[in-house]
């Protein structure tokens, strides 16, 4: 049996097997305590908009800004260009920890100017701490780096650590989905970049987004420069190399898309995944319960917000109670 096919059983028998499907994501807050969402975003291409925003939602599908829908950290405070964009948002396997990275750039200096990305680390979604990793500055071998871009985390149970993964591009490579280890305290990338995953074609591939479901990895990711949009692949084992691709697209619009997004709906097995219709200047949502097949449902949304490119996690109430007394909620934004 080839490898391949070898893979296909595996995957498929995990599907199938009580064991993997009993397994969820381990953490000290259990799915019941969550009563929202909160939606980390940035808001566009001016320097002024290139930060982290918040908002909140109760139900998955109504978002209301919070903090006026102004950023909640500066952005010079933390970056090395003045501006940071695609902010991802992790919590911790023990729930009492969050993890955010994001891209550290701005776009005015050019889609060929940022080298580095930004790790930041909270206890309570307000205070954050963070560190600035310049690729091209750390590791040998990156004379020709371009861009360092759309950085996510996940928790990888195989060696018990964090890993990121974003995308890079060298010279006139195709960009290329990269992925290292954060150290123990997320400050920095304790392994050298690696590719993660090798599409067939060979082509550019950017935006990747790794949901753990079941056992198995779904990576969402956008494919440029050879039929763009958002396709998916998955994966028993993320550093494997062994990805099956599977047919079609899973965006749900003609329109340019990117900056695809996963997550699931609380205590429910219907998952949203988001993107940006980054040409038009919005957002659209659509659900699955498959994670294949997915339907439009931008009828049941609202956001009194214009986002780009973020990520949403589910909270706890006091979570949610925290960050509307740190931030404000209005609904009078647009």
């Amino acid at each position: 049996m080839n490898k391949l096919l070898m893979l296909t059983f595996l995957l498929f028998g995990m599907n199938s097997n009580p064991f993997y499907a009993q397994q969820t994501q381990h953490n000290n807050s259990s799915s019941n305590d969550y009563v929202g969402y909160l939606f980390t975003y940035f808001k566009g291409n001016a320097v002024k908009d290139e930060a982290i925003c918040y908002a909140i939602s109760d139900d998955g599908y109504k978002y209301l800004a919070l903090n006026q829908n102004q950023p909640i950290i500066d952005s010079k405070l933390i970056s090395s260009t003045g501006g940071v964009r695609d902010p991802h948002l992790l919590r911790s396997e023990d729930g009492k920890t969050f993890y955010m990275v994001v891209t550290d750039m701005t776009s005015h200096k050019g889609w060929d100017s940022n080298r580095a990305m930004v790790l930041l680390k909270s206890s309570d979604l307000i205070n954050w701490t963070s560190s600035v990793v310049n690729i091209q500055q750390k590791y040998p071998g990156h004379e020709e780096l371009k861009r360092v871009w759309a950085p996510q985390t996940i928790y990888d149970s195989a060696v018990g650590k964090y890993m990121v993964y974003w995308s890079m591009k060298h010279a006139d490579g195709p960009d290329i989905i990269y992925y290292a280890y954060a150290n123990a305290d997320f400050t920095d990338l304790e392994s050298e970049p690696k590719q993660l995953f090798f599409p067939k074609n060979g082509k550019s591939c950017i935006d990747g987004d790794i949901v753990n479901k079941n056992g198995l990895y779904y990576m969402f990711y956008k494919t440029e420069g050879d039929g763009n949009g958002i396709r998916m692949a998955i994966t028993d084992s993320l550093t494997s190399g062994r990805w099956i691709e599977q047919p079609g697209y899973k965006h749900q619009t003609k329109d340019a898309v990117e900056g695809s997004s996963l997550f699931k709906i609380n205590n429910s097995n219907t998952y949203i995944l988001m993107y940006d219709v980054y040409m038009k200047g919005k957002y659209q949502f659509c659900e699955s319960i498959d994670l294949d097949t997915f339907k439009i449902i931008d009828k049941d949304v609202s956001m009194n917000f214009h986002p780009r490119h973020g990520s949403i996690i589910p909270i706890t109430k006091e979570e949610r109670a925290r960050l509307i007394s740190a931030f404000g909620m209005s609904s009078a934004i647009d």
